[in-house]
């Protein structure tokens, strides 16, 4: 088998062992497509490792092909076309996951549109709804707007009533989110986004993937009850916290990761994705938003392309070249 190795932090693609054949509950795919996520880029980085026991070839998603099916697994068999939340091994020609963390590909779409599916969708749902508890009518706001957790979460609030204002890094990024459904926004190269959040009605839930230098602006404009979803750390470790506000108005900060989660939880999230978001994507009312797509063994291009903040959606990587 070919996968991605990481050596001194470069990526190569060349031959390496099989993962071993699939265990009761586990299925064996075969990769077509694997989606780029930020956090391929940290463990390449060296900062944010695979849990124990999980292969060191990075990749959280991708689309595929069931080859064999483990003792006990009865939803899925061989042939079956899927898409697949990982906790590592997506950057390979294939990879062994528990069947739970396994979904059909939606009715009308192509490998390559499945793969840009699995870790946002199921980053978006697991925040906005699981930890952040939105309900009805309740506003948001979405730091990296124009990312793949970006524009789903975007779809995922007009769909489900809840009106959201979105950062970004350029008019061009804030287009597309307002073509997404984004009620508001704001550059975030011309200061800070307290004021304009505020005039917009301020945060009942926050989704931040930038922590330390967020933190102060965004306790200024999370309202009473709100809740801060902290799911990165591009901005840095530490930041400033007003305990007086945070006790005063009921505030509720929440640190929330995904991928070291066990099967278990993940099927849950996957199973509500399931329920209530992939009906929406038959139907068109969701889409996924791709960016570019290189060959496997293109991947240092791709992850160069993110690391500049390029991208609007996801950027995804031929394996198969299956559509």
């Amino acid at each position: 088998m070919h996968a991605i190795a990481i050596e001194q932090q470069r990526l190569v693609w060349r031959k390496l062992p099989a993962p071993d054949s699939p265990a009761a509950g586990e299925v064996r795919i075969r990769i077509a497509w694997a989606g780029v996520n930020r956090a391929d880029l940290m463990q390449r980085a060296g900062h944010y490792p695979p849990p124990p026991g999980v292969t060191d070839t990075p990749g959280l998603e991708i689309s595929g092909t069931v080859a064999e099916a483990g003792p006990g697994v009865e939803s899925l068999r061989p042939g079956d076309r899927v898409c697949a939340l990982l906790a590592g091994g997506g950057y390979a020609e294939d990879v062994v996951v528990d069947a739970r963390q396994v979904l059909p590909v939606p009715d009308g779409f192509g490998l390559r549109e499945a793969a840009a599916l699995p870790e946002v969708f199921a980053t978006a749902w697991l925040n906005l709804f699981m930890e952040g508890r939105l309900t009805a009518g309740e506003r948001v706001l979405l730091h990296a707007g124009a990312s793949g957790v970006g524009t789903a979460a975007i779809q995922l609030c007009r769909a489900f009533g809840h009106p959201c204002f979105v950062t970004a890094g350029s008019d061009r990024k804030l287009e597309a989110c307002y073509k997404l459904g984004a009620a508001g926004g704001w550059n975030r190269h011309q200061g800070s986004f307290v004021d304009a959040v505020k005039a917009w009605g301020g945060a009942d839930v926050i989704l931040d993937p930038v922590g330390g230098s967020y933190l102060a602006d965004n306790q200024g404009v999370l309202n009473a009850d709100g809740r801060l979803i902290l799911i990165g750390l591009m901005g840095g470790r530490h930041g400033e916290l007003d305990m007086g506000r945070m006790l005063m108005k009921r505030q509720r900060f929440i640190g929330s990761t995904l991928r070291a989660k066990p099967p278990a939880a993940k099927g849950a999230i996957l199973d509500a994705l399931l329920t209530h978001v992939w009906p929406r994507l038959a139907s068109g009312e969701i889409q996924p938003l791709i960016d570019q797509t290189w060959p496997i063994d293109e991947a240092e291009i791709a992850h160069a392309h993110v690391q500049r903040d390029a991208n609007i959606g996801k950027v995804l990587l031929s394996v198969s070249g299956e559509g």
